[in-house]
């Protein structure tokens, strides 16, 4: 079943409204069980392997859609949220051999742009009604979704040549009416959106199926196509843990920089330790295997080698933040932090670690992981699959205030 357009009828009225998500290919039962919880009055329509629709119970104007995405849901599985407007399928944009014409299917994108936010739209009378501004389109945010499972035959997501292509192709289809309201970099599909910009997205589901929707850029993913953040491994790095708190660093927003006092346990070889380093943080690692010599060059990183629970409690008590990337089991790896963290003597600001989900069942029990975070007095605690992430989560936690 394809999801029905959000437009007028012929009387006016509006028809059905749809919300589509993306996530990790592999993780679609995950996120439906989390919109079986967080959204259960939400009907699900649609779906290819990291890609999913749901049907919205009631008609809504177009601000409170926006309103909605990852974050307001709380999530955990979403990569990203947009607002769909409709779609363009083979069947609308064939040449006449029967191919599918991308020149063709990126007139219908702004057709259907026109339809949902022009002068004439319902979108637009209710805004007037109402007396609220209507928001123009400033980037246009085309990506696809993953096309195989993390890791399978070298996969990783990211922005892709034929995303590149198509935003340029429906780029130069601009009508000038719209082109007046782009943001700066518009151009370029890697650049991120301005907090608050208001955003075309055009999910490449198939070669000849593009679902179009909306969203307002807001947190760190959310400004890019598809949540897509363009980090590459850089040629120096110790591992692909640098990727994971790279991009956890910056999700979670933690306000470390020079002269923060930062933890790695379970550091080897090192990867997740250059991440805190690159902020010029004084980086202990911990780990009883060998560390990068790259890393041990570094003159903030200094290497306590051996188990955390094998050392004294007195070496991490300037120590405020702590980050792990143990290949252990959930509950393994939240006793290592307890064992650290929920002590008086351990004055502990912020953590950031992965929990390794070896059975897709384990998603049922993060409500239950968080919590026990939350138990040592952190109040602010979320929890994400990123994109570096592979059958895991990324946690974050915060103390905040922060007095001591």
């Amino acid at each position: 079943m394809n999801p029905t357009p959000s437009h007028n009828d012929a009387d006016g009225a509006r028809v059905a409204q749809f919300v589509s998500l993306t996530c990790q290919r592999g993780a679609e039962n995950a996120l439906k069980q989390e919109m079986a919880k967080r959204r259960p009055n939400y009907k699900f329509s649609y779906s290819r392997p990291g890609f999913l629709t749901y049907k919205l119970p009631n008609p809504e104007a177009l601000d409170k859609r926006l309103a909605l995405d990852v974050r307001s849901m709380r999530l955990v599985f979403a990569r990203s949220c947009a607002h769909s407007i409709g779609a363009v399928l083979k069947r609308d944009a064939s040449d006449s051999q029967g191919a599918f014409n991308r020149r063709e299917a990126a007139k219908l994108v702004w057709n259907i742009v026109e339809r949902e936010l022009g002068e004439e739209s319902q979108t637009a009378q209710e805004a007037q009604r109402a007396g609220k501004i209507l928001p123009k389109i400033a980037r246009i945010h085309v990506y696809e979704r993953d096309r195989f499972e993390m890791g399978a035959r070298g996969f990783e997501p990211g922005l892709t040549q034929d995303a590149f292509d198509v935003h340029q192709t429906i780029l130069d289809a601009a009508p000038e009416s719209y082109r007046a309201n782009f943001g700066q970099n518009v151009e370029r599909l890697d650049s991120p959106a301005d907090p608050n910009e208001l955003c075309l997205d055009v999910a490449l589901v198939e070669q000849d199926e593009w679902r179009l929707g909306l969203h307002l850029a807001n947190d760190s993913h959310s400004r890019y196509p598809g949540g897509l953040i363009p980090l590459k491994l850089p040629t120096d790095a110790a591992s692909r843990a640098f990727l994971k708190f790279e991009e956890g660093l910056r999700w979670a927003q933690f306000p470390i920089g020079v002269g923060a006092r930062c933890v790695d346990i379970g550091a080897a070889p090192g990867g997740g330790s250059q991440a805190l380093l690159a902020r010029g943080a004084e980086t202990l690692g911990v780990d009883p295997a060998e560390m990068d010599p790259r890393v041990l060059a570094h003159p903030k990183f200094t290497h306590l080698r051996g188990r955390v629970n094998q050392l004294k409690r007195k070496l991490f008590r300037k120590s405020r933040w702590f980050i792990t990337d143990m290949n252990v089991a959930p509950n393994y790896t939240l006793a290592a932090l307890e064992e650290l963290v929920a002590r008086d003597d351990i004055a502990a600001r912020g953590l950031l670690f992965t929990l390794k989900l070896f059975d897709w069942k384990l998603a049922d029990n993060i409500p239950d992981y968080l919590a026990r975070v939350k138990s040592w007095g952190f109040n602010v605690v979320k929890a994400r699959q990123l994109l570096f992430n592979r059958q895991e989560i990324m946690v974050a936690a915060l103390k905040k205030p922060f007095h001591k």
